[in-house]
């Protein structure tokens, strides 16, 4: 009889989904099946959510793509060579380049990449491809957050402090995050503060609060003005820290005083008294937070609407001090460093501004070319979508990292742009909805299979770490972009493939930027360090900033600004055609547009379908009953789900989650309304209709 061989060592990573970075091991192969267990780290110490303990089963999805697939004549996807598929992509490139100029192509990245992956992509975007039309699906998710940070503070990072202060936190307000559903790991560090839920839904979040205000969709900004209001009258709040370490107290202050408590109660539907205890709980604390998340992010007026939790942050004195603070709960797996790297059409390595004639000199060195040699900046990631194909719009575009034909709002048009183009190409692990409608689709890595870094909610800098070999002949991104740069006609040298090399060119990159990482190193995580950037490269190695702002805010003045934002109300008003509020979100089970978590048995059968929520009142109004078929319709198009009737939910709003393909897309009703600061488009709240339908589930 045969000994068995010593045990397969374990692999320390990180979860591939959400922006906790859950830290994980992973042990297995391909042949017995790879096994993960959580890791003590921080933010999870050692629990996992259902997705994190079923994470390997995506490593071995059936429909894996393993393989270049090229669109032929006869319009049917078939298996080619890499050398077949790379040809016909960029000559298809440089046919599209020659006729129409470089930002006849473009490029639509993920949050989801490694920060080695994102860099190369920008880097690739601008100079092998020289198009300005870059943008990436973080746009849908952060750059609201994004924007109101950076305005206020001067940098944007998720949470300026590590997730492990939260345990310390007296009272924390949870402003449109449900971190129960989509952040179960958090929760375990706020048990002992008293929660604040502010949600149209009665989520699993709201269901452990000491207090749920359950606002109207599209009015969040109208109760964040109204909380600042009761903070002033009230005499709450902290005129020693407004005077010492803000700006622009006075106008803002001006503008919530329009917003009484009874006014925002008829604007809202939140009783009086309840806006009161809010602020009470939160100024009274000794250690109090005001955490956001989409809810109040993903709207035409997402900037603003963050900029008026902002402000009730800095009134009551939180932000820049120990047991307090601010902050945004990023989305994404690489949310926060995704939007750092040079993926957003506006921004260059090191989070620098694409128009900063100093920031364009810098990177330009870094990369060896002229600063007149980089484009400006392009289209926002929906604005993009919706010039694909067109007069003035790209002929071809290459997609990193994302399913926009799910995720994107009002998916029918997207669709439409996606189907005009001359060229699609998508680079994925499973055949994603987008990657069908692809001409050429080529096969690449996922978490399990490569090296690189992810930049998690805290600003910490991660490593992850290859468990698995690739399959079949997947390559990485790294080595797709290396390969169609050269037959560009760059230099090959200008786009390394092994990531460190990357990373150490980001570095570089990154140097005396707003997110600095010239002092990090794969030498430094993989001793171990914890490594929160900005974290410059000085003699004494630097150690990382774990907390901002404790001394000052990094504006040039070193104080927070005040924004005098005010409510204007959601893109799209009620009538009596569309009666009901829309909003959608993300459930337990699955993760952003599905194409993962749909592939995972356990999770497939816990939420095997779309459906629509909805208070049973609205339900008999509408004709429907529970668990029958239903389509939500708006003036842009129409989803079919499964109803499913809630006492807890507001009269006069529904909820689908957005998840699912096809005629159960919550994309086909939203609404395309552009923030006009972020770009983010209005997911949080549209005008709809429910009627009853026939026949089977779609």
């Amino acid at each position: 009889m045969s000994e068995l061989g010593p045990p397969l060592r374990e692999v320390a990573t990180h979860c591939p989904y959400c922006a906790l970075q859950c830290g994980t091991r992973l042990a297995g192969d391909r042949e017995t099946g790879v096994v993960v267990r959580p890791d003590d780290f921080p933010v999870n110490r050692g629990r996992l959510c259902q997705k994190g303990w079923t994470a390997p089963a995506v490593l071995s999805a059936t429909d894996r793509l393993t393989r270049p697939l090229v669109r032929r004549r006869d319009g049917r996807l078939a298996e080619a060579s890499w050398d077949v598929a790379l040809e016909r992509v960029a000559g298809e490139l440089r046919r599209i380049r020659a006729e129409h100029g470089p930002d006849g192509v473009a490029v639509f990245g993920g949050g989801g990449l490694t920060n080695e992956k994102a860099y190369l992509l920008g880097k690739f975007a601008r100079l092998a491809l020289g198009t300005s039309q870059i943008d990436y699906n973080g746009r849908f998710c952060m750059s609201s957050a994004a924007a109101a940070g950076n305005a206020a503070f001067g940098v944007d990072r998720g949470l300026p402090f590590p997730v492990t202060d939260l345990q310390g936190a007296r009272t924390v307000l949870l402003a449109g995050a449900n971190v129960a559903e989509t952040m179960p790991p958090l929760m375990q560090h706020l048990d002992g503060a008293e929660l604040i839920v502010m949600d149209p839904r009665r989520t699993a979040s709201a269901q452990r609060a000491a207090l749920h205000l359950q606002p109207a969709p599209g009015t969040d900004l109208a109760l964040a003005l109204g909380l600042f209001h009761i903070a002033a009258v009230d005499g709450l709040l902290d005129r020693n820290y407004i005077q010492d370490r803000t700006r622009g107290f006075e106008a803002a202050l001006r503008r919530a005083m329009d917003w009484w408590p009874e006014r925002v109660e008829a604007v809202t539907g939140i009783p009086a008294s309840d806006q009161r205890a809010a602020v009470h709980m939160l100024a009274r604390a000794g250690g109090a937070y005001v955490l956001t998340g989409r809810g109040v992010e993903q709207h035409s007026t997402g900037t603003d609407t963050v900029a008026g939790f902002i402000n009730l942050a800095l009134a009551l004195g939180l932000p820049g001090r120990a047991g307090s603070g601010y902050g945004c709960l990023t989305g994404q797996g690489n949310g926060q460093g995704g939007r750092e790297h040079g993926q957003k059409a506006d921004q260059l390595p090191g989070y620098r501004s694409i128009t900063d004639p100093a920031a364009r000199a810098h990177v330009a060195a870094v990369w060896g070319v002229a600063p007149q040699e980089l484009p400006g900046p392009g289209r926002s990631a929906y604005e993009l979508l919706d010039a694909l194909g067109g007069d003035r719009g790209p002929r071809a575009l290459l997609v990193f990292g994302s399913n926009p034909a799910v995720s994107a709002p009002h998916s029918t048009r997207v669709t439409e742009r996606l189907a005009a183009l001359d060229l699609l190409v998508v680079a994925d692990f499973v055949p994603s909805e987008t990657a069908r409608l692809a001409d050429v689709v080529l096969p690449v890595t996922q978490w399990a299979e490569e090296e690189g870094t992810l930049t998690n909610l805290e600003g910490r800098v991660l490593r992850r770490r290859a468990r698995l070999s690739p399959p079949g002949q997947v390559r990485s991104d790294l080595q797709v972009l290396h390969e169609l740069a050269v037959r560009l006609g760059e230099p090959a040298s200008r786009y390394p493939t092994v990531p460190q090399e990357v990373f150490d060119e980001l570095r570089a990159a990154s140097r005396g930027g707003r997110a600095d990482y010239a002092g990090i190193s794969y030498e430094r995580l993989d001793a171990g360090e914890s490594l929160h950037w900005p974290c410059p490269d000085t003699p004494d190695p630097h150690p990382g900033t774990p907390r901002l702002f404790l001394d000052r805010f990094e504006h040039p003045d070193g104080r927070a600004r005040f924004a005098a934002v005010d409510h204007q109300g959601p893109a799209e008003e009620l009538n009596p055609h569309y009666p009901l509020h829309a909003t959608t979100g993300r459930v337990l089970a699955h993760y952003q547009s599905g194409a993962q978590t749909r592939r995972v048995a356990e999770l497939n059968d816990a939420v095997p379908g779309p459906f629509v929520e909805m208070h049973p009142d609205t339900a008999l109004r509408s004709g429907v009953s529970d668990a029958g078929l239903a389509r939500v319709i708006s003036a842009r198009g129409s989803m079919t789900a499964r109803v499913r009737v809630d006492p807890t939910m507001r009269l006069d709003t529904v909820f689908a989650p957005f998840h699912f393909p096809g005629e159960g897309r919550a994309n086909l009703f939203t609404h395309p309304a552009l923030d006009p600061h972020s770009g983010m488009p209005s997911f949080k709240v549209c005008a709809v209709r429910v009627e009853p339908v026939s026949g089977v589930a779609p």
